[in-house]
C-alpha cells in the first residue's frame, strides 16, 4: 500500500443491465477471491439480498485486490509517475481498487460518490444496444471530476450468437461505439486539457472487447503480441494496423490503406479466429475443435473434453483470452496512478487556495504531509444505527487512534461550526461483503473509518492541518422530485420512525428528510424504485417497524407568467413603512443557469452583471443591484433594487431579505417553493425614527408585499418533468405512443439503433404521471419496452391555479389540505394595502 505509484483506483460505470457487476466478478476471480468456473454468475459485488433477487446494483462496493504484472508488460506502462522504481527494479506488484456502481439512473447519486474517491473509471458498453442516455450521463460526470475513461465492449457472446453479425458489421458496430463514446468525450473534456489526451482508442489498447457473463475478454494488444512473432515487427506497430481502415493482403504480405488489395486487418486477425472457435464449438465439428486446441494451446482438463456446445465454448474462450489478465492488465497500463491524477485533480478537489501546505501535500499525493481525507458516503455496518464512514485518502497518513479534525459540509476555516476533533477508533479496507481491519492507511488508498459516524451526516472532510479548507462537496446531477410521508402503524413507534429517518439520511447521499408543521414525515426521492427501496431499508434495516405510507407525491413549484397588474403597496403593522414592489417571470433558460451553478450568489458582482446583461439583456446597473437569490440564498428567483435615492434603504436591506427568503421559500399557492420570478423593489418610505423600521416591522412587511406581487402576476403552478428514453422492437412503437398520450407525454425524437431492429424513442413525461409508468408499458408493448426516466426540467402547468375548475387549482386545493393549511387560494386583500 505504500508504494503509491503501483495504486489503481478505479470505478465501473455504465449504463442499466450492460454488465458491469458481471464482469467485475471476472477481475475479482482473477485475484482469487472467488473459484473461476463461478465467475459471471456470483455477482460478488451485490451485497444485499435485495440486490440479487432484483438483478441489479442498488449500493457500489468496494473491492481491493492485487494483481502482478508480467515483466515483459511492464515497458507498456507510459508515464513518470506510473510505477515504482526500487533498486533500478520496476515492481510489478499492483494494487487495485474497484468500485462497482449501480447503473439506475435513480441511485445515480451512488455512481458519484463512486467517481469522487477514484482516479479512472472502466465505461462498460453493451455492444449490442450501443450508447445510451446513462451512459452519457455518467461519463460526462466523470470527466466534470477529471477521470480518466477506458472503454469495454461487454456481452459479444450476444451479437456473435443471437443477432449472427458478420464480421465487417461487427466491426463498423464496434467503430460506431468508440466514435460515439469520443463525441461524448469530446463534448464535455478537451485533449489539450489538464489530463491530457483522454479519447479512447483501440489501436492505443485502452479499448476491450469480450464477454463478462462468459469470462473471456481481449485488446488489440494481446493480439499484436500472439502475431508480432510471426510477422516480425514491433508490438506497438502492428496494434496500429489492426485497427482502422487498413487492409493486409495475403498474397503479396504487405498492409495498405484501400480496400481492393486486401481484408481489414481486425477482422482477419481477430475477428476470423474467434468466430471459428464460435463456429467449430456451436455446430460440433468434433475435429475442428480438437486442432484448434492444439493450436491455441489450451489446456482442457480430462472432464472438460467431452463438454459440447455452450459450455465447452466458454471453458475455451475463457482459457484462450482470461477476462481477468486482460482487464487488470488494461486497468495498470491506462488509468492514472493517484501520484499523476492528483496533480490534475486538486484544483477541483480543494475549495482553499492552491499552494497552501494541504493543496501541495495533495498535488505531490505526500504519506508525510497533513492528514487529508475526504469522505464520500456512508456504509452501515452489521450492528444496527452504526456506519462506517467510506472514503479516500488524499494526503498524509490515517492510523488507527489518531485525533483529527473533522469538517462537516458547512464548516467554514476560522469558525467553529460543524466541527469536531475526535480519534479514529479504526481504519479497515472494504471488501465486497468483507472488511479487513489493518493499523495505517497512506496516501492514494480508499478505505473506511470507524467512529466517526457521529459527526459526519453524508460526507466531509477529514484532516489534521490547523487552516485547511474543505474538500468541494459533490454535484448530483438528479434531483428529488417524488414524495412520500411515512408514519409508524402504532403511534408509540414515533421515535424509533425519526431516529430511522436519519440514519436513512445519513446511508444515501441523495435522500432528503423533511419534517412538516402539520406533523408528517416526507421523504423524497429521485423516483419510484429509489423510493421503494429508501422504504424498505427504512423498514427493515434502520426504524424496524411496521410503517403505514402515503401514495407518492409530486413537489411543485410556484412562479408567475407575466409582469405584475398593478403596483404592490404593502404597510408595516405599525403603519409607518411602506413597500412598493413589481413581480416579472425571469427570462427563458436563466432559472436553469442558476440551478446548474453557472451563475450564483457568489459569484463576482461585476462578472456576474456583465454576464447578464449580455447574455439575458438585463439593465447593468439593475444587474449590479441584485440583492439576494432565494430561497436558501442560492435559489432561481431574484430580489432587485431599482429605486432611485431612498433615504436608510441599506438599515432594512437585511430584514427584507429575510423576508424574501421566508415567502420565496413558501409561495403563495400551496407553500411550495417559487422558482423563476424576479422581484423589483420600486420604492420605500421608511419611518424616519431607526426603532420604528426594525426587522419585526419590515419582515412581515416585505413578505406581504411579495405574495401580493406573485398573486397579481398571473401565477403558475410549475411541474417536474422526466427525459423517457425506451428501448423497443419496431412492432412495439405504436403500444408506447398511445400509453405516453393517455399520459400528457410527447414524443421529440424517435431514431432507430443502427444494425439492430431496435428503436430508440425520446419523450418528456409529467413525473406525476409516471407513477406506474413502467408497468402500464409493459403491458401495453408485450415487455417489450425499456423505459429509463431521468428528472429534465420544470414546466408550467397549463391553466390558472386561481380559477377554479382547472387542473391546477384542484392541485393546489389538495396540497394545501395535505399540509394542513386553510382551504382555497389567500384572497389578494390579505396582502394587498391601500395608499
Amino acid at each position: 500500500m505504500d508504494r503509491k505509484k503501483n495504486i489503481r483506483n478505479m470505478s465501473v460505470i455504465a449504463h442499466v443491465d450492460h454488465g458491469k457487476s458481471t464482469l467485475t466478478d471476472s477481475l475479482v476471480s482473477k485475484a482469487g477471491i472467488i473459484a473461476g468456473a463461478k465467475a459471471g454468475e456470483t455477482r460478488f459485488t451485490d451485497t444485499r439480498k435485495d440486490e440479487q433477487e432484483r438483478c441489479i446494483t442498488i449500493k457500489s462496493t468496494a473491492i481491493s485486490m492485487f494483481f502482478e504484472l508480467q515483466e515483459a508488460d511492464l515497458e507498456f506502462v507510459k508515464g513518470d509517475n506510473q510505477l515504482d522504481i526500487i533498486d533500478g527494479k520496476k515492481q510489478n506488484g499492483f494494487l487495485i481498487n474497484l468500485i462497482d456502481s449501480p447503473g439506475h439512473v435513480d441511485f445515480s447519486s451512488e455512481v458519484t460518490a463512486a467517481l469522487r474517491v477514484t482516479d479512472g473509471a472502466l465505461v462498460v458498453v453493451d455492444c449490442v444496444s450501443g450508447v445510451c442516455v446513462q451512459t452519457e450521463t455518467v461519463l460526462r460526470q466523470a470527466i466534470a471530476e477529471r477521470i480518466k475513461p477506458v472503454l469495454f465492449m461487454n456481452k459479444m457472446d450476444r451479437a456473435l450468437l443471437e443477432l449472427q453479425l458478420g464480421q465487417e458489421e461487427l466491426f463498423q458496430t464496434f467503430r460506431r461505439i468508440v466514435e460515439n463514446i469520443n463525441v461524448i468525450i469530446a463534448t464535455y473534456g478537451d485533449d489539450d486539457g489538464p489530463m491530457g489526451p483522454i479519447m479512447v482508442d483501440p489501436a492505443l489498447g485502452n479499448v476491450g472487447f469480450g464477454s463478462g457473463l462468459h469470462g473471456w475478454a481481449f485488446t488489440l494488444k494481446q493480439f499484436s503480441e500472439m502475431y508480432a512473432s510471426k510477422f516480425g515487427v514491433q508490438v506497438d506497430k502492428l496494434m496500429r494496423n489492426l485497427w482502422g481502415d487498413r487492409f493486409f493482403n495475403l498474397k503479396t504480405k504487405k498492409w495498405s490503406n484501400n480496400q481492393d488489395d486486401g481484408v481489414r486487418g481486425f477482422v482477419q486477425f481477430v475477428l476470423d479466429p474467434i468466430f471459428k472457435v464460435f463456429d467449430a464449438v456451436m455446430n460440433i465439428k468434433k475435429d475442428e475443435v480438437a486442432k484448434l486446441v492444439e493450436k491455441l494451446n489450451i489446456k482442457l482438463a480430462v472432464d472438460e473434453k467431452d463438454l459440447e456446445g455452450k459450455p465447452l465454448m466458454k471453458i475455451m474462450m475463457r482459457k484462450w483470452l482470461p477476462a481477468g489478465d486482460t482487464m487488470l492488465q488494461m486497468i495498470c497500463m491506462h488509468l492514472p496512478s493517484p501520484v499523476t491524477a492528483q496533480k490534475y485533480r486538486m484544483e477541483m478537489l480543494y475549495e482553499g487556495p492552491h499552494d497552501d501546505a494541504a493543496a501541495v501535500a495533495i498535488k505531490n499525493c505526500d504519506p508525510n504531509g497533513p492528514l487529508m481525507m475526504y469522505v464520500s458516503k456512508m456504509v452501515p455496518t452489521s450492528d444496527k444505527g452504526r456506519f462506517y464512514a467510506f472514503g479516500r485518502v488524499f494526503s498524509g497518513k490515517v492510523s488507527t487512534g489518531m485525533k483529527a479534525r473533522i469538517q462537516g459540509p458547512n464548516y467554514v476555516p476560522g469558525k467553529k461550526d460543524d466541527l469536531y476533533e475526535k480519534t479514529i477508533q479504526r481504519t479497515i479496507l472494504m471488501m465486497g461483503r468483507y472488511i479487513e481491519p489493518i493499523e495505517d492507511i497512506p496516501s492514494g488508498n480508499i478505505a473506511g473509518l470507524v467512529g466517526v459516524d457521529q459527526y459526519l451526516v453524508k460526507g466531509g472532510t477529514i484532516t489534521t492541518f490547523k487552516e485547511a479548507h474543505n474538500m468541494r462537496v459533490m454535484k448530483f446531477s438528479v434531483s428529488p422530485v417524488v414524495r412520500v410521508a411515512v408514519e409508524p402503524k402504532n403511534p408509540g413507534d414515533l421515535p424509533k420512525l425519526v431516529e430511522g429517518l436519519k440514519r436513512l439520511a445519513k446511508s444515501d447521499p441523495m435522500v432528503q428528510c423533511i419534517f412538516e408543521e402539520s406533523g408528517e414525515h416526507i421523504i423524497a426521492g429521485a423516483g419510484e424504485l429509489h423510493l421503494e427501496i429508501c422504504l424498505k431499508d427504512l423498514e427493515e434495516d434502520h426504524a424496524c417497524i411496521p410503517l403505514k405510507k402515503s401514495d407518492p407525491v409530486v413537489s411543485y413549484r410556484e412562479t408567475v407568467s407575466e409582469e405584475s397588474n398593478q403596483m404592490c403597496l404593502s404597510k408595516s403593522p405599525n403603519k409607518h413603512n411602506r413597500l412598493f414592489c413589481k413581480a416579472v417571470p425571469l427570462p427563458e433558460g436563466l432559472a436553469d443557469d442558476i440551478d446548474n451553478g453557472d451563475i450564483n450568489a457568489r459569484d463576482e458582482a461585476k462578472a456576474r452583471a456583465k454576464l447578464l446583461a449580455e447574455k439575458y439583456e438585463f439593465d447593468a446597473t439593475e444587474a449590479r443591484k441584485i440583492w439576494c437569490f432565494g430561497p436558501d440564498g442560492t435559489g432561481a428567483n431574484l430580489l432587485i433594487d431599482v429605486t432611485k435615492g431612498v433615504q436608510y434603504l441599506n438599515e432594512i436591506k437585511d430584514s427584507v431579505v429575510a423576508g424574501f427568503q421566508w415567502a420565496t421559500k413558501e409561495g403563495v399557492l400551496c407553500d411550495e417553493n417559487m422558482r423563476g420570478v424576479r422581484f423589483n423593489i420600486h420604492d420605500v418610505t421608511l419611518h424616519a425614527d431607526a426603532i420604528h423600521r426594525g426587522g419585526g416591522q419590515v419582515i412581515p412587511t416585505a413578505r406581504r408585499v411579495i405574495y401580493a406581487c406573485a398573486l397579481t402576476a398571473g401565477p403558475r403552478l410549475l411541474e417536474p418533468v422526466y427525459l423517457v428514453e425506451i428501448q423497443c422492437p419496431e412492432a412495439a412503437v405504436g403500444g408506447i405512443y398511445g400509453v405516453l398520450n393517455r399520459r400528457r407525454g410527447h414524443v421529440f425524437e424517435e431514431s432507430q439503433i443502427a444494425g439492430t431492429p431496435m428503436f430508440v424513442v425520446k419523450a418528456y413525461l409529467p413525473v406525476n404521471e409516471s407513477f406506474g409508468f413502467t408497468a402500464d408499458l409493459r403491458s401495453n408493448t408485450g415487455g417489450q419496452a425499456f423505459p429509463q426516466c431521468v428528472f429534465d426540467h420544470w414546466q408550467i402547468l397549463p391553466g390558472d391555479p386561481l380559477d377554479a375548475g382547472t387542473k391546477p387549482y384542484q392541485i393546489v386545493l389538495d396540497t394545501r389540505k395535505r399540509k394542513g393549511l386553510k382551504e382555497g387560494v389567500p384572497a389578494l386583500d390579505n396582502y394587498l394595502d391601500k395608499l
